[in-house]
């Protein structure tokens, strides 16, 4: 059973760590472009306001969510970028505020959610668990960006449970949003905690023949197309494990570009 407080104490944990990141920059370094082209510190953190903002609409205001749907809808290649771009053109300052008080009201919201309770969400409706989920994985992700941008070096935690288990979770979603059929047996993934020594993450049946097996932080980095797949230690075996490789991807919408391989040590 999912523990939801746990995870929204996981969720404030990234926040925090994400916030340690930004806190202190100088308006120079907030318009430092970041890996994600076109994006500068600023667009980054711009981005999870926003979404907080949407998540915050969607659990208090079904109604106008839905209209913020509708013009997505009409975009849905652009409106992320022009949420991020509109928000990125406040002071620093201000972005900052804007995302302290999205990202400190968002578990409290989700934990006030009634038992079974569904956000309605760009896509299908989603769970309190489901969404705080997506919101450790995207900040963890977005993060990921500043920290490379200002040659941080994160430290790993077991956090990354959450972005692993999404990435093994949205496999189907990857293939068919490469126009691909989805393999019918599911794939076995093991996994190496980074805070439990000899410890392993496992999804999937002992016995499958298609397999991936590496660290879990080199995974999550693969999942949001952080890293190139070749400049990470996960294995697979089989074919479309390979190829799974190649596609995956933890969060909706299109793919992206990606990062070039060679481009991090």
């Amino acid at each position: 059973m999912v523990d939801l407080a746990a995870m929204l104490d996981d969720l404030r944990a990234e926040g925090a760590e994400s916030d340690r990141l930004v806190a202190s920059l100088s308006a120079a370094e907030w318009a430092l472009p970041t890996p994600a082209p076109g994006w500068t510190i600023a667009h980054q953190i711009a981005h999870l306001a926003w979404t907080d903002d949407q998540v915050r609409l969607a659990a208090t205001d079904p109604t106008a969510f839905a209209g913020a749907v509708a013009v997505a809808a009409a975009d849905p290649d652009g409106f992320v970028d022009r949420g991020a771009e509109a928000g990125a053109t406040a002071p620093p300052k201000d972005i900052l505020a804007r995302w302290r008080d999205g990202r400190h009201a968002v578990p409290e919201l989700l934990a006030a959610l009634p038992a079974g309770a569904r956000l309605p969400w760009y896509g299908p409706p989603m769970s309190a668990a489901s969404m705080a989920g997506a919101r450790i994985m995207e900040t963890w992700a977005h993060t990921q960006d500043i920290a490379d941008t200002l040659g941080v070096l994160r430290t790993p935690t077991t956090r990354l449970r959450h972005i692993a288990r999404l990435g093994v979770r949205a496999r189907d979603y990857s293939y068919s949003v490469h126009g691909l059929r989805p393999p019918e047996r599911e794939f076995r993934v093991e996994l190496i905690d980074p805070d439990e020594p000899g410890g392993t993450w496992t999804h999937g049946p002992e016995d499958a023949t298609e397999r991936v097996t590496g660290p879990m932080l080199d995974f999550c980095l693969l999942v949001t197309r952080r890293r190139h797949p070749t400049d990470l230690a996960v294995r697979a075996e089989g074919a479309e494990a390979i190829r799974w490789l190649t596609i995956t991807q933890s969060y909706a919408g299109p793919p992206g570009a990606g990062r070039a391989p060679g481009r991090f040590d």
